[in-house]
């Protein structure tokens, strides 16, 4: 591999977020899609590790400077929403008529990643402001 080949991945290359976003989806997703449908409550059901992972996955791409403030926020923050769709999308698909209420999971769900997701990403810019791997 010559240096500077322009097939190699490099700090700002758009698969490291890919790569950040897939993190936090397992990371959120993991607990969350084992529980019982009768013990998924939202936003009780996403606290613990899931959004930690969240945080700390947004913390380390802004640190890293993979990509500019608001993109790391909102990609990461995606993750948890895209999770909750997931587990609505297949219990919708073995038992109808069990998620009524999906756009309302949907916003709590999407609300508490921005949370996660900000809190994280504002740590990063942080780390980052000191370092001098600045995109």
């Amino acid at each position: 591999m010559v240096y500077g080949d322009t097939n190699t991945m490099n700090r700002s290359s758009p698969g490291w977020l890919l790569i950040a976003f897939l993190i936090a989806l397992i990371g959120v997703g993991f607990r969350y899609w084992q529980m019982a449908y009768s013990q998924v409550t939202l936003p009780e059901s996403l606290y613990g590790p899931g959004l930690v992972a969240v945080g700390v996955v947004a913390m380390m791409a802004r640190a890293f400077g993979l990509a500019r403030f608001w993109k790391v926020w909102l990609l990461v923050a995606a993750s948890v929403p895209c999770a909750v769709l997931a587990r609505i999308l297949v219990e919708a698909v073995s038992r109808p008529g069990t998620h009524d209420l999906w756009p309302l999971e949907l916003a709590v769900a999407a609300g508490m990643g921005l949370v996660a997701s900000v809190a994280g990403a504002l740590l990063g810019s942080l780390f980052l402001l000191r370092s001098s791997k600045r995109p």
